[in-house]
């Protein structure tokens, strides 16, 4: 038996823009109007990765402003004070159609720096605490991630707006 079983092992390589920690890929990849990776999370634990260890503290973080859904992240190289207005209608739509409002019209989408999001001793994994944040609203913009096929009925790559559904007054109140 080779001593420290698995603990030995090289755990593989990290890859922020790519969505991969240590070797696994934690995140949906997308790229915006505007040319900025976005990273969706895929499970609780994965956005527990991509919102606390993957995420830089000047990216931007998303999430639907009530009920579960992805955590995601708009990478930020350049340091910007504001999220585009394109991106942050794409990124917004995205958290909207990983979200229990999937099915739904427009939703209340928060948005705040990586660096606002902590994750409070005992918190089970996905749930986050936000300091500072804005709110944007957005329709649910369903498109298959970068490598994914494009199922019918799924916007192809100009399909990047986000569909305007009216507006209805969304959920509950956490």
């Amino acid at each position: 038996m080779a001593a420290g079983g698995e603990r030995g092992r090289d755990p593989g390589p990290t890859d922020p823009d790519q969505g991969i920690w240590r070797g696994r890929r934690v995140a949906r990849r997308h790229v915006s109007p505007d040319g900025l990776v976005v990273l969706v999370g895929r499970s609780a634990e994965d956005n527990d990765i991509l919102s606390l260890k993957l995420a830089a503290p000047r990216d931007f973080w998303l999430h639907v402003a009530s009920g579960p859904g992805s955590h995601v992240v708009v990478r930020n190289p350049d340091g910007l004070r504001r999220l585009p207005r394109d991106t942050a209608r794409f990124a917004a739509g995205l958290a909207a159609a990983h979200s229990s409002a999937r099915d739904g019209g427009r939703v209340a989408v928060h948005l705040a720096f990586a660096a606002e999001v902590s994750k409070p001793r005992g918190l089970p994994p996905g749930k986050v605490q936000i300091g500072r944040w804005e709110s944007v609203t957005a329709s649910p913009l369903h498109l298959p991630a970068e490598g994914e096929a494009t199922g019918a009925g799924t916007p192809g790559p100009g399909g990047t707006r986000v569909p305007s559904r009216g507006t209805r007054d969304a959920r509950r109140r956490p």
